[in-house]
C-alpha cells in the first residue's frame, strides 16, 4: 500500500451531482489487457448502444503468446478479442509487465492518450496498479467523472485494518458511480462507506452466444471427448476446469470424490498448474479419474457439455466471482461451489440451481458432492435442476450488464458541466 498511500494523501473526496437523464457520452475504458470475458462485452456495447467508446489497454497479454505462471504454459487465446470496438494499446514500460505486482502496469503515455481522446467519462477496471492510480489522478485534476468496476468481496476475509479501510474509503470517493457485479461485491462497497445511491448493479456476464447448448458443433465435440475418455453416455461426469492451483482446491475435490460412493460416475480435470502432478499421483489406481490438458476458449463449451456437474471448490478470497460458473450454467450444467465463491449468492442456490458447501467445514465437501450425484441420478430431478439453471443464468447477459452501466452513466452530470 506504500505507493497508494502517497497518492491518497494528496487527494480529497470528489462529489458529483447526479442527473436522472441519460445522455450520449465519450466513454474511455481503461483495462489491464484484453480478456475473453470483457472484449465481447465491449463489442456488444459498440453494436447496440449509442456510446462513443474507446478501450485503452495497458498490456498485450492474451493477444500475444506469453507464459501464464499459474497455468504453467504459454497462452494465446484462440478467440478474437479485438474486433468490433475501438481500442488502442498504451505502451507498458514496466521492467516486469503483468498483473502480479503494483508496478507491472506502468504506462507513462496514458494521460496524454486520454487527453487527446477527450473522454466525458472514464470506466476504470481495478485500482491495484500504478497506471490505475495515474488514471484516477488525471481524471481528478480535470473533473472527468470516473466509474469504477471491480469484484472484490469480504467472504472469508477479516475486515481490513483501520488504515487500509481509510485509504479504500478515500479511493472510492473519487468515483462518481460504481458498478457492483453481485451481492457479495455490493456488500463490500457498502462496508467501505460507498452510499447505495452510487452503486449500480451490472452483473458479471459472459458471451452467451458462445455457450449455446443447442450448437451442434459443441454437442458433437463433447461426444467425441466422452468416446476419447471411454465414458459411456450414462456415466455422470463431475468436471473441474481451470488453473490447477491450491487456491482453487482441486485436491480437496479429488479427496472428496474418492471418498464418495461413485458407481457410474467419473471425475475429469481440465487444465494445468502446479497441483497437477500431486493430483495425478493421488488419483493413481482410480480409473474413473481423468485429466485433460489446458483447453483454449473455443474448446471450453464441449468440456462443459461433457459434464453433469461443474465443481468450483475455492475456499479463500481468491475466487472473487467464478465466471466459469456462468459459462457452465449457460450450457445447462449445475454447479457445486463453496460459500466463499463470489457468485454463489447470485447464481448457486442449494438444491435449486446447484449445491453449496460451507468452506469453514473441512468435511462438508464430500457429503455435498454425494448429495449432488444422488440428485443427478434421478432423471426428473436432474431435468428440473437444469431448467432452474437456465432460468437463473438468463438474467446474466451483456444486455443486463450494459443496462447497469447505462444506469451509472445516467446518474452523472451532463458532459463538460462542472461537478
Amino acid at each position: 500500500m506504500g505507493h497508494a498511500q502517497a497518492v491518497f494523501r494528496t487527494m480529497s473526496p470528489v462529489s458529483f451531482h447526479a442527473s436522472p437523464v441519460p445522455r450520449p457520452r465519450r466513454l474511455a475504458i481503461v483495462l489491464s489487457h484484453p480478456t475473453q470475458y470483457y472484449s465481447p462485452w465491449f463489442a456488444w456495447i459498440a453494436a447496440h448502444v449509442p456510446l462513443d467508446l474507446r478501450v485503452f489497454y495497458l498490456w498485450d497479454f492474451g493477444v500475444t503468446a506469453q507464459r501464464d505462471p499459474q497455468f504453467g504454459t504459454t497462452v494465446t487465446w484462440d478467440v478474437d478479442l479485438l474486433s468490433g470496438y475501438p481500442h488502442e494499446f498504451v505502451p507498458n514500460r514496466s521492467s516486469d509487465p503483468g498483473t502480479h505486482r503494483f508496478s507491472g502496469l506502468v504506462n507513462p503515455a496514458l494521460p496524454e492518450r486520454l487527453a487527446v481522446w477527450q473522454p466525458d467519462v472514464i470506466l476504470l477496471f481495478g485500482y491495484n496498479y500504478a497506471s490505475h492510480l495515474r488514471t484516477v489522478w488525471w481524471a481528478r485534476t480535470r473533473c472527468v467523472p470516473l466509474i469504477f468496476r471491480g469484484d472484490s468481496h469480504f467472504l472469508g476475509r477479516a475486515t481490513p485494518g483501520r488504515l487500509k479501510r481509510l485509504l479504500l474509503r478515500v479511493l472510492y470517493r473519487q468515483f462518481a458511480a460504481i458498478t457492483s457485479v453481485g451481492r457479495a461485491n455490493r456488500d463490500y462497497f457498502l462496508r467501505l462507506g460507498v452510499p447505495p445511491s452510487r452503486l449500480h448493479f451490472a452483473p458479471h456476464s459472459v458471451d452467451a452466444t458462445r455457450f449455446d447448448p443447442g450448437r451442434l458443433d459443441h454437442v458433437e465435440a463433447a461426444a467425441r471427448l466422452r468416446h476419447h475418455l471411454g465414458l459411456a453416455p450414462e456415466i455422470r461426469v463431475v468436471l473441474f476446469a481451470g488453473k490447477l492451483v491450491a487456491a482453487k482446491q482441486p485436491r480437496a475435490l479429488l479427496t472428496a470424490y474418492l471418498a464418495t460412493p461413485r458407481s457410474g460416475t467419473a471425475l475429469v480435470f481440465v487444465g494445468e498448474g502446479d497441483e497437477k502432478a500431486a493430483l495425478q499421483a493421488q488419483a493413481a489406481g482410480a480409473p474413473d479419474v481423468h485429466f485433460l490438458p489446458f483447453a483454449n476458449q473455443s474448446e471450453m463449451p464441449s468440456r462443459y457439455l461433457l459434464a453433469d456437474l461443474f465443481v468450483l471448490p475455492s475456499r479463500g478470497h481468491y475466487e472473487t466471482w467464478g465466471l466459469a460458473v456462468n459459462e457452465a450454467m449457460h450450457l445447462g450444467v449445475p454447479a457445486l461451489v463453496s460459500d466463499r465463491v463470489g457468485c454463489q449468492r447470485d447464481l448457486v442456490s442449494h438444491g435449486e440451481t446447484g449445491w453449496v458447501f460451507a468452506a469453514t467445514d473441512p468435511t462438508a465437501l464430500a457429503p455435498c458432492l454425494a448429495a449432488a450425484l444422488a440428485d443427478l441420478a434421478l432423471t426428473e430431478r436432474r431435468e428440473r435442476i437444469r431448467r432452474s439453471v437456465l432460468a437463473r443464468i438468463a438474467g446474466y447477459t451483456y444486455a443486463r450488464t450494459t443496462a447497469g452501466l447505462l444506469d451509472a452513466l445516467a446518474s452523472l452530470p451532463p458532459p463538460h458541466s462542472p461537478p
